[in-house]
């Protein structure tokens, strides 16, 4: 239709050109289009652009009285029809070319857009030619990222987004519903190669692993199709993603249907999952992939439906279609199937069941009517002011160029039309599920991705997903099963990271969420639970009151006291008794009383360590038992000095008297006390957190602060021990009937056998078992001593009062009356 400015159309209406054989005898003959069959969904687009042509021409707000003109082609799906008709459309509308004026030709023959093509392949070539010129084109279902690049294609616009945002989208869902290993198909073209590609970019940021990427061209080998087909029945991803033309698509689908493979949960480009033509491949019920949005065209229907034999004849492509949709020919045509009726005029298009009158989703239809007002919108632009437009305005190519650049608008069905710097439009998505209703698939919107949305909030999905074979649930496909809380990730040697083992945490280390990398470890303080997935405070472990050991040692504490107590109040009761007076009665009680002490310092050792506890223990420890030692050793000299008395002209008991007996005893214990404040004062012991002990628990115990003070401390004490065991051993056998010297040397050396034996047994008792290995060397050593020393004695008093006489301990009682 010829118009006051002239718009083409590109539609790829057949899917390839005629082959002849060249000669080289004459010139070729012009390429023709091929095919078994039209495809009817692009008869709709192209009718589509011939409808929207009309609805401005009759607006009046809308370059009002000026007329658009439109020339619509077939590129057949190819690559030199497409360049063919690209360079007809920007030299001029004539089929031939005319080798005398074609360089004469003035600008108004020349096409000032064009909407087209529907393949990134033949739309690349178109747009190699028309850039030269400066033409714009605006495709209205080229998604092929490449064409962003507008040093390479500057005249290049689109109403469809680029499949940039389609792939990012397509690995966003493939990563919302858990897949990690899946199987993937393309086009051997452009749109399927820099559409794959960005696809695999965008899986490998999300983590998703792709078993095979298999490539395929329609005109490829049917060896190389079988090959693929053989790859997708042998996989073990459950999840394809096919970023395939409907062409290949088909041919696909066609070879799988003949030995169908294991159920696959199919994910489809925009190009082919909302293509009515596929919804008979039942294999791929549930399928999911992105359309852009539905819309509602007015007048679109009724347009296609007006549609006569009368007009058919008017155009070779409408008349084709014509002639494919009710099997019949037109009279005179010569190119005709055998068999086939005449079309008689009784043909009713009402009655069609094909994509052409499929206008209950219109998706890609509305993408044409978009472009040819962005079109319209940028010729007004140009020719018309506030009040009328002047069709005799000249502007060049490139002027229109940059005028729709500018377009931002709404159309009359409320859909947005403006292009970015790249020449793409804002990428809005529906999310498309092949649902079965009433015994057949359907198209069902289940939701919409936009990308502008903040990254995890793009995806809305409002109604149910029914998945392959009908199912409810989310199939999985995974290389490996997730490796849950406890566990980490090993990469398998030579696989893809997706495949993986799941090896336990070691000692000390957590994971606390699904598919972890790395195992953490503990803070010094906390251990792994069982299935180490969190961290728990250690417990703590320290001798307490109320567990089992600490009463056992309480109650041996507490008796060694009471007895000690007893044994006193049995001394005061018959303190002027021989055996009492005997044993130098003044150093017997403070013996006792440092005994008592002694018992009951063991119960410092017990409870939660603090700063006081750990100073009063060892200080007190230090102190009682020096203190115990000393009145040993003191009585030990009594007896070695009252011997030594009874010698002629000895006067040695004036030396030692009950003074001296005291004064020794005081500056041996000074003697320990200065000890232990040097100790206290420098570095005393503190508490501290045992960590390295055990690993899976805390051990609460006092630090000794200076080693050197509490070996001091010990040493001293063992020095004393030592040398009241030597004296007492050398007087064992001074007559007498009670020698004490023979008790003492008994329990001196059940004193020093118990702190000999108490060293490495103190540095191998594990945690409070060594506060208990302590506290028995304390406890036993007391207990040793009062045995010892006080039991004979108290035996005599108590059961042999007839023994506790001045003659029987001076010896002058014979033996065998005893």
């Amino acid at each position: 239709m010829n118009g006051d400015f002239m718009l083409g159309g590109i539609f790829a209406i057949h899917d390839s050109t005629r082959l002849e054989q060249i000669a080289f005898t004459m010139l070729p003959s012009q390429l023709q289009c091929s095919g078994y069959v039209m495809d009817f969904r692009e008869v709709r687009f192209a009718r589509a652009m011939e409808f929207t042509i009309h609805e401005i021409n009759n607006r009046t707000d809308l370059l009002p009285g000026i007329t658009l003109g439109y020339q619509i082609y077939d590129s057949c799906s190819s690559v030199p029809m497409s360049i063919k008709v690209a360079f007809q459309l920007a030299n001029g509308l004539e089929p031939d070319f005319n080798q005398s004026d074609s360089c004469l030709k003035s600008a108004d023959s020349a096409v000032t857009a064009v909407i087209g093509d529907s393949a990134s392949t033949q739309s690349i070539s178109i747009a190699r030619v028309l850039g030269l010129y400066g033409i714009p084109q605006v495709s209205h279902y080229a998604t092929c990222s490449c064409l962003s690049d507008k040093l390479q294609y500057p005249a290049f616009f689109r109403t469809i987004p680029s499949d940039q945002h389609q792939a990012a989208a397509l690995a966003k869902m493939v990563k919302l519903f858990g897949w990690t290993w899946i199987g993937a198909v393309r086009s051997d073209t452009d749109y399927g190669n820099y559409g794959m590609s960005a696809f695999l970019t965008a899986a490998q940021a999300e983590g998703i692993c792709v078993e095979y990427s298999e490539a395929y061209y329609r005109t490829q080998p049917r060896s190389r199709l079988e090959r693929v087909v053989d790859v997708i029945r042998r996989s073990t991803a459950r999840v394809i993603i096919a970023f395939m033309a409907s062409g290949d698509m088909r041919l696909l689908l066609e070879e799988l249907s003949r030995e169908p493979p294991p159920p696959l949960q199919w994910i489809g480009s925009e190009t082919w999952i909302t293509d009515p033509d596929f919804l008979r491949y039942n294999m791929c019920a549930g399928a999911i992939g992105f359309g852009v949005p539905r819309s509602v065209i007015p007048g679109l229907r009724e347009f296609l439906l007006a549609l006569t034999p009368a007009k058919a004849l008017e155009s070779p492509l409408l008349t084709e279609f014509w002639e494919s949709s009710f099997s019949c020919y037109f009279k005179g045509r010569t190119e005709n199937s055998e068999g086939a009726r005449e079309c008689d005029g009784s043909e009713d298009i009402h009655t069609l069941q094909n994509p052409y009158l499929d206008t209950s989703q219109l998706r890609i239809t509305n993408m044409v009517y978009k472009a040819t007002y962005a079109i319209a919108h940028a010729i007004q632009g140009l020719i018309c002011n506030d009040t009328q437009c002047d069709k005799n305005i000249k502007f060049s190519t490139w002027q229109m160029l940059h005028q729709l650049k500018k377009v931002n608008f709404t159309t009359k069905n409320g859909f947005q039309v403006s292009f970015d710097s790249n020449g793409d439009p804002p990428a809005v998505y529906e999310l498309i599920n092949w649902q079965f209703k009433d015994g057949a698939l359907n198209f069902v919107t289940v939701g919409q991705y936009d990308s502008f949305r903040r990254r995890g909030q793009e995806f809305r999905i409002n109604r149910n997903i029914s998945w392959l074979g009908g199912q409810n649930e989310v199939p999985v496909s995974v290389c490996s099963e997730s490796c849950p809380p406890g566990t980490r990730k090993a990469v398998q040697k030579r696989r893809p990271v997706c495949c993986f083992d799941c090896i336990p945490c070691a000692e000390g280390e957590i994971s606390n969420k699904t598919d972890s990398l790395d195992c953490l470890q503990c803070l010094p303080e906390f251990w792994p639970n069982t299935r180490q997935d969190s961290c728990l405070p250690k417990p703590v472990e320290f001798l307490s009151w109320d567990e089992t050991l600490g009463i056992i040692l309480i109650v041996f504490s507490v008796a060694g006291a009471f007895i000690a107590v007893c044994v006193g109040a049995v001394f005061y009761k018959h303190r002027a008794s021989p055996i009492v007076k005997a044993n130098n009665s003044e150093l017997s009680f403070l013996l006792l009383f440092s005994l008592t002490l002694c018992f009951l310092c063991s119960l410092t050792f017990i409870g939660q360590p603090s700063d006081w506890s750990c100073m009063l223990r060892h200080t007190a420890f230090g102190i009682t038992f020096v203190l115990c030692i000393s009145c040993v050793l003191g009585k030990t000299l009594v007896v070695l000095m009252a011997f030594r008395a009874t010698l002629p002209g000895s006067n040695v008991m004036k030396w030692f008297g009950p003074p001296q007996q005291r004064m020794s005893v005081i500056s041996f214990t000074l003697i320990q006390v200065l000890i232990c404040v040097v100790w206290l004062k420098t570095s005393p012991p503190f508490p501290f957190k045992n960590l390295k002990h055990y690993k899976e628990r805390i051990i609460l115990e006092c630090g000794l602060g200076s080693a050197v003070g509490f070996w001091a401390v010990l040493g001293y004490i063992g020095v004393l021990a030592l040398l009241c065991f030597i004296l007492a051993f050398l007087a064992r056998k001074l007559p007498d009937n009670f020698n004490e010297a023979k008790f003492i040397t008994f329990s001196m050396l059940i004193f020093c056998a118990v702190w000999i034996t108490f060293i490495p047994a103190y540095f191998s008792s594990p945690g409070k078992f060594t506060v208990a290995v302590e506290i028995f060397a304390i406890l036993a050593s007391s207990f040793g001593l009062i045995i010892c020393i006080f039991a004979p004695k108290c035996f005599i008093i108590i059961f042999r009062p007839d023994q506790n006489t001045k003659k029987h301990l001076m010896g002058k009682v014979p033996a065998k009356a005893l």
